[in-house]
């Protein structure tokens, strides 16, 4: 595909649209909304206990609160490392000893352009930061195993946050029968 133009539609706070004119390989023109949005982290934090700092907040798009992992999007020149210890900060008042990338994807390659690196931030200690004003969020600490068992019984229902658990797999030790 070749991109022919591309015009913004919309600029808001958060994300822009733009209608995107593409030549397909076959020779016909085709236009695409595309939400362009900046990069963004999650950030997965386990203290020495095994428990897994959760935020709840409500979502517009799903008309209610959703138990979440902490996560943010990239600020100016800021790199997904550097925010990710920020966000931690920011909203559960943690910083980590040890931050490990878990990957990276595209989180609705259809219709954004939003890029997300997700991480494993361990050795937590205090050392908060003050919230986002635009942010209301409840802290929650839930057992890993308590974590997965919802997981897998259907009661997440954030995309982000199961994601960045499927990733984390291999490096937290889960009981077998949660997994069954």
């Amino acid at each position: 595909m070749v991109e022919l133009s591309r015009e913004k539609q919309y600029k808001g706070h958060a994300f822009d649209v733009s209608k995107v004119y593409f030549r397909l390989p076959n020779g016909k023109e085709r236009t695409y909304d595309l939400v362009e949005h900046v990069d963004s982290v999650t950030i997965l934090p386990v203290d020495a206990d095994g428990n897994i700092f959760f935020v709840s907040q409500y979502r517009i798009g799903a008309g209610d609160e959703l138990l979440e992992l902490p996560a943010g999007v990239l600020d100016p020149g800021e790199t997904p490392f550097v925010c990710a210890n920020r966000e931690i900060r920011e909203e559960i008042g943690m910083a980590a000893g040890k931050l490990q990338e878990l990957g990276s994807f595209f989180l609705a390659a259809g219709y954004t352009d939003e890029f997300m690196t997700v991480y494993l931030a361990t050795e937590l200690y205090e050392a908060p930061l003050d919230p986002d004003e635009d942010e209301d969020l409840q802290l929650q600490v839930l057992p890993k195993n308590e974590v997965y068992r919802r997981v897998f019984a259907g009661e997440i229902k954030d995309g982000k946050t199961l994601a960045t658990l499927l990733l984390a797999l291999p490096y937290l030790k889960i009981d077998q029968a949660i997994k069954e």
